[in-house]
């Protein structure tokens, strides 16, 4: 860790089971005007799924589908399962992945152990986003937890991921969560200050309606919400492709947190670049020290959702500074 801190469809048939399916398809750039349009399913090789995006220009990560389990729209944004070689279940919105059953772990135990095993028995925790429960089944290993909401905008990416991923989902069904769907900016401009002790931001990319989640206003609501000493840990992109963004948001996070400011990350090998980091940031008030955690997750997992041991975050993986 360092300091600082439109859519058509068109039948493809698949080359290898003869099963035909309906491939939505895209413009791959939503910023201008071009007609170019790519298919989520690979026109290159066919039956494999290729994550391309105006994110990651000039790249493109592959795997290879066994089976289309599910394609919708929402009212946000195309939503896709699909059962891959190699990955498991993989869920994707608007062409890009979101988890895979294989390395999921990597990135929700660290997301939502960084923060809350930074500061002392958290009570009271806001998930922006998340809405395939993963955060919720990481925060369900803490005993302290009394009450978590959790705001997702897209109701059938809840529904989506308790239907297809019950074992990443299973976080709903702890008792302490509430749901509310809708819009995390509004949601937040409700909340009294100093309600929270944690907010976890598990946002998409900067496109869409994730966009405002990355912005200075929002980072300002979020430290309204949090109490003196409460800390916020947001998805920060990769250091390897987004620098430019990962800098605005440190100028904007050091503007508004007075207390710590600090950049982590971690290996996810099916998003773009294989790295994905997080801003951990906490408000003036007791001093939280990001490098040095005081909170372990509990080993009494008797009121933990999640059906077996961490497979990913430990304190020997906490962190590896670089001055």
């Amino acid at each position: 860790m360092t300091e600082e801190g439109g859519a058509v469809k068109r039948p493809r048939e698949d080359e290898e089971n003869g099963v035909s399916v309906s491939v939505d398809m895209e413009d791959i750039n939503n910023n201008n005007n071009s007609n170019k349009e790519t298919g989520y399913i690979s026109s290159v090789i066919p039956g494999w799924f290729s994550e391309i995006s105006p994110m990651w220009p000039g790249e493109a990560h592959s795997l290879k589908v066994e089976k289309i389990l599910f394609q919708g729209k929402s009212e946000y944004q195309n939503v896709m399962v699909f059962q891959s070689s190699t990955y498991g279940k993989v869920l994707v919105l608007d062409g890009v992945i979101q988890l895979t059953e294989r390395d999921e772990c990597a990135y929700q135990e660290m997301i939502t152990h960084l923060p809350l095993c930074s500061i002392p028995n958290p009570k009271k925790v806001l998930v922006i986003g998340g809405g395939d429960g993963g955060v919720l089944r990481e925060v369900s290993r803490h005993s302290s937890v009394e009450h978590v909401d959790i705001c997702e905008i897209d109701k059938m990416v809840v529904d989506v991921s308790k239907q297809f991923f019950p074992d990443v989902a299973v976080g709903y069904e702890d008792p302490r969560v509430a749901l509310h769907i809708g819009d995390g900016v509004a949601f937040l401009k409700a909340v009294p200050a100093g309600t929270y002790d944690a907010v976890i931001v598990d946002s998409s990319d900067p496109i869409g309606p994730a966009q405002e989640l990355f912005e200075k206003p929002f980072f300002e609501l979020v430290a309204k919400a949090l109490r003196p000493g409460g800390v916020l840990c947001t998805q920060a992109e990769s250091i390897w492709l987004h620098m430019h963004i990962i800098e605005d948001i440190v100028v904007n996070c050091r503007q508004i947190f007075k207390g710590s400011v600090n950049y982590a990350w971690t290996t996810v090998p099916t998003y773009p670049s294989g790295v994905i980091g997080f801003m951990l940031c906490s408000t003036e008030g007791p001093a939280v020290d990001f490098k040095h955690p005081v909170n372990p997750v509990d080993a009494d997992e008797s009121h933990c959702k999640s059906k077996g041991p961490l497979k990913f975050y430990n304190k020997e993986v906490w962190f590896c500074p670089v001055q």
